[in-house]
């Protein structure tokens, strides 16, 4: 894919990244105390409030999504310089974590249907990926040589 793509994908994904976030942060919270109200899990051995645990969720989903969104806006800036196949496999690896991860942790808090929970650990998976290709891209990405003088 170009780089543009790359960076029209990541622009876009951020930008929803924070629309998400700012839902978490402005009105979520009534929800999920209304929809789960008197609901609890344990946590780190702590009992808490299953809406504060959403709400968490929710907003780590959020904060994943624009992490990888700019890391989306790396690939297309470095692919802009040269395509690589790596490129390739780190901007998908970021699209599909950020639909496993992200995405399964919003209809997670967003339907209660917990089963979701086991498809996040697959989106960590792709970061992973992710990560790694785009860290080969850049240790074997050459540079154009300057001309001398």
């Amino acid at each position: 894919m170009a780089g543009r793509n790359w960076l029209l994908l990541g622009a876009i994904l951020g930008g929803l990244s924070v629309g998400l976030g700012a839902f978490a942060a402005h009105g979520l919270d009534k929800v999920f105390v209304e929809k789960y109200a008197g609901l609890t899990r344990v946590v780190a051995g702590e009992t808490v409030p299953l809406a504060k645990k959403f709400l968490n969720d929710f907003k780590t989903g959020a904060e994943y999504q624009m992490s990888h969104s700019l890391a989306l806006l790396a690939v297309g800036l470095l692919a802009d310089r040269r395509a690589s196949r790596s490129l390739t496999v780190a901007g998908w690896s970021f699209v599909v974590g950020i639909v496993l991860f992200s995405g399964s942790l919003y209809v997670l808090t967003l339907t209660g249907v917990t089963k979701w929970g086991m498809v996040t650990p697959l989106g960590g998976v792709a970061f992973l990926i992710g990560w790694t290709a785009l860290a080969i891209a850049a240790a074997t990405h050459e540079t154009p040589s300057k001309v001398n003088h």
